[in-house]
């Protein structure tokens, strides 16, 4: 299942050339992955306080096809490619209509906050994104 968050292009978004700017789209892609896990009842901030563990970027590809500008309306998708005991791969893209402009492949690893080590992502949030549908 594909979730799907509305982000609008604002001044701030963009570069000299109007366009926005290329590491923007990770804001976005970031914005969307966060509402995809409250969507499915997962807040970071509680996880961290009940859990002791949060989720980081652990490796990112991007793959820029067409510029947004100003005041666009795109739609940020967020889909599991794959899943493991500490890590999920996320694939994300956004779009302006039908158009797709920016495609990225995000590996987020889930940690220990005081630590940062790695742990298992925590079974509550498996399983919220199981009764989601988003998994």
């Amino acid at each position: 299942m594909t979730f799907t968050f509305p982000v609008r292009v604002y001044w701030e978004d963009t570069d000299a050339g109007g366009v926005v700017f290329y590491a923007n789209y990770l804001k976005f892609f970031e914005r969307a992955r966060t509402e995809w896990l409250r969507a499915a009842g997962v807040e970071q901030q509680r996880l961290r306080d009940d859990t002791g563990a949060m989720f980081v970027v652990a490796e990112v590809q991007t793959r820029y096809l067409a510029p947004a500008r100003l005041d666009d309306l795109l739609h940020v998708t967020v889909q599991v490619e794959e899943h493991g005991a500490a890590s999920m791969v996320i694939v994300q893209e956004a779009f302006r209509g039908d158009l797709l402009l920016a495609k990225g492949r995000i590996r987020i690893g889930c940690v220990h906050a005081e630590s940062l080590r790695p742990c298992r992502i925590p079974a509550s949030v498996i399983n919220a994104l199981a009764s989601s549908g988003n998994n």
